[in-house]
């Protein structure tokens, strides 16, 4: 069973901002396993799917991004869940826009959404698949960047990271490796 959570934050207005990359790529993933976002459960909306005959919970958390942790302990004690089970997808202000990066475990960074999710949990070791949002030609601090929406000429750009980003977050619900989805999709 897996878990694969997309941060961003719920309300409409931020639907296209560079801080919901996570909710618009686990969106992807919804799409391609062909199920929608009907249950409102542990402070999320999520979908389930089955990936090779496992079950798959896909979640976007109803809490505001800096509260992402209490929807994520939270669906993890519901299902039961170890760490190796938990993918999070989200924006990442530390690498460049467009590119994807998948790690098995690590800090939070910048990002508040992570530092709640570690936090809340107590874990840092599983899997997240970043997406790089940071433009080095915006000078503004990094709080009206990321609730800033994304450019329309970028938005091709960002609509192949989220695509990617899916792709690699099914390739370890079907059991791949973190290591051979970081060989696959980084870059």
């Amino acid at each position: 069973m897996y878990l694969i959570v997309g941060l961003g934050n719920p309300d409409a207005k931020y639907q296209t901002t560079f801080h919901n990359m996570g909710y618009l790529a686990v969106g992807d993933v919804a799409e391609k396993l062909g199920v929608k976002f009907k249950k409102k459960e542990c402070e999320a909306m999520t979908a389930e799917a089955n990936v090779r005959g496992e079950k798959v919970i896909l979640a976007r958390p109803l809490t505001y991004m800096n509260a992402s942790g209490r929807a994520v302990k939270q669906l993890m004690a519901r299902y039961k869940l170890s760490p190796d089970q938990i993918v999070v997808i989200y924006d990442d202000y530390d690498l460049p826009k467009g590119h994807v990066r998948i790690r098995p475990s690590g800090s939070a960074g910048t990002h508040n959404g992570m530092r709640s999710i570690i936090a809340e949990t107590g874990i840092s070791a599983f899997a997240r698949i970043r997406i790089g949002i940071r433009d080095e030609e915006v000078k503004i601090p990094i709080i009206n960047y990321v609730l800033a929406n994304v450019k329309k000429e970028d938005y091709d750009l960002f609509t192949s990271a989220c695509n990617r980003a899916a792709d690699a977050a099914i390739a370890l619900a079907e059991g791949a490796s973190v290591e051979n989805v970081m060989t696959k999709y980084n870059g």
